[in-house]
């Protein structure tokens, strides 16, 4: 890319700016203490007795006690209670293309895919087939095909992309499979003629990874490509047999179609007829409008559960709570960052609440939730720049670890400045080949028993485009069924046990020096990723 072009994208950007220095007072604390503490051998095993089994008095009302600091939500959000046996936590990216290949083989009913891309890989292409082969096996049922995708990441390449990987799916079964690409409404007018591939992505994306196959549901981070099959670690929630939660998911997946473009067989976009505003050539104001209220309008239908939800225990075994979460931030829609920002800040102090992101980028909202408004230990898991989806990459997105380090040595000063260095720590994910992509919350209550009661699983990364740019969807889900308090305790000692602790001398090493070019445009880009 041109210096030219590089300065007029500048011009075009306008974002906040960022100062970095040094500072030595932060000093390691002992990495394998923490993870003692963090997840005892004690806490691995899983003869603990189930709740419908009748624990000790003791054990109970710990339990009810953790419900007591959710029911708020209850008030704020759609709720489907569920049997926590019925939901599975994935290990890690082989597993999640298993489940993907097997639960899509079995479909009858439905398959709804809705993410950032669908690579052209041979994994990509056996997903496909896979599709395929089973809409061929059921050729007089009633199973339907929705695709959700990105309209520019899903068009990028000219000789293949998502596009062309699934038109023999729509030009062999019309009538069983659709094909939808959301354009974000931002992209248009000299931005959409000036801006290349690649770049035309900052500007916002679907973001949502949502899979469903008939009537279970799996909510991820990862898209549908090789790396996120094979190498990339991200997390990845099965929720089995839930017929109300899928429906919901399955009409917001729908609903966003409804104002998206829509593939043809000669791989052509075309707008819903039905939606009366372009993303690119009408109004900007009211297609966001437009779309806003038909989201909200999913919503709405939705009853609130009130507070007394939470209850345990019940007539029907429910031991699980589940609350989903959107955030729309181009249609106005802002709800997973003002209740993850309340969650953070009503966390109570005895508890610990780990926080993973793929890309450090924490909005200044969510930085002073953390700094200014919140009581636990917390530790925050980030990709270490070898495990950077981007390292190596040419160009300018080549600096994009780099930035990522200066914007968490920024925090991490910050959390120095307010001496907060014993109750909020950094940790770096850091594996051999491997790159890093996982994302959301894990809180535990009490020492006696670390496992997680709560935790938010799903696409958002707590930064600046997941709150301001992209589509973004996301479960909080609070248990007591303590089978899967065992899945979310062990899933969070995986990921940090890769994980090596963050201190002053990791920013002193002479590989972590930050390029001049990078400070500077770190103050324009940063809204951007």
């Amino acid at each position: 890319m041109s210096l030219i072009f590089q300065k007029v994208i500048c011009r075009i950007f306008s974002t906040t700016t960022c100062v970095a220095g040094q500072d030595r007072r932060y000093r390691a604390v002992a990495r394998k203490g923490w993870q003692r503490n963090l997840v005892p051998r004690s806490a691995l095993h899983l003869s603990r007795p189930e709740m419908e089994d009748g624990g000790d008095d003791l054990q109970k009302t710990e339990l009810l006690r953790t419900l007591e600091n959710f029911k708020w939500l209850g008030n704020k959000a759609p709720c489907f209670p569920v049997n926590g046996n019925k939901i599975h936590v994935l290990s890690g990216p082989d597993s999640f293309y298993k489940t993907l290949i097997e639960k899509t083989s079995q479909a009858k009913q439905r398959i709804t895919l809705a993410s950032l891309y669908l690579g052209t890989g041979d994994h990509e292409h056996e997903l496909v087939k896979t599709i395929e082969s089973t809409l061929k096996r059921n050729p007089d049922s009633n199973l339907k095909i929705r695709v959700l995708l990105d309209a520019t990441r899903g068009s990028r390449g000219a000789q293949q992309n998502s596009r062309t990987m699934l038109l023999p799916l729509l030009q062999s079964h019309s009538q069983q499979c659709s094909v939808h690409f959301y354009h974000t409404p931002a992209l248009r007018g000299i931005l959409k003629k000036i801006l290349p591939e690649r770049w035309n992505e900052v500007v916002g994306l679907q973001h949502m990874k949502v899979y469903i196959f008939d009537d279970s549901l799996l909510i991820s981070g990862a898209n549908l490509s090789h790396d996120y099959f094979t190498n990339r670690q991200d997390r990845y929630l099965v929720v089995e047999d839930s017929k109300e939660l899928v429906d919901f998911f399955d009409k917001l997946v729908e609903t966003v179609c409804q104002f998206s473009f829509q593939l043809n067989e000669n791989n052509h976009l075309n707008l819903n007829s039905d939606f009366p505003h372009h993303p690119c050539d009408s109004n900007q104001h009211e297609f966001t409008q437009e779309a806003k209220r038909r989201i909200e309008n999913l919503f709405e239908k939705q009853p609130k559960a009130s507070s007394s939800v939470l209850q345990w225990p019940n007539p029907y075994s429910y031991d699980t709570w589940i609350f989903p979460f959107v955030q729309m931030g181009q249609l106005n829609i802002y709800m997973d960052n003002i209740l993850t920002r309340e969650i953070l800040e009503k966390v109570p102090k005895n508890a610990e609440l780990c926080l993973a992101t793929g890309y450090f980028n924490l909005t200044q909202e969510y930085m002073e939730s953390l700094l200014e408004h919140s009581s636990p230990n917390i530790h925050i898991l980030m990709a270490h720049p070898l495990a950077n989806g981007f390292f190596g990459a040419k160009g300018f997105a080549g600096g994009i670890p780099s930035g990522y380090t200066l914007l968490a040595y920024q925090f991490y000063r910050r959390v120095i400045d307010k001496a907060l260095e014993t109750r909020i720590r950094l940790w770096e994910y850091r594996r051999q080949n491997w790159t890093f992509h996982a994302k959301g919350l894990w809180i535990s209550f009490g020492r006696e028993d670390p496992r997680p009661s709560f935790t938010l699983v799903g696409s958002p990364n707590f930064g600046y485009r997941s709150v301001y740019r992209d589509l973004e969807a996301q479960l909080a889900v609070v248990t007591i069924n303590s089978s899967l308090r065992d899945q979310l305790h062990q899933e969070r000692k995986n990921l940090f046990q890769q994980a090596e602790l963050v201190s002053a001398t990791t920013f002193d090493q002479p590989e972590r020096k930050i390029p001049l070019w990078v400070r500077v445009v770190i103050k324009v880009f940063r809204r951007f990723f």
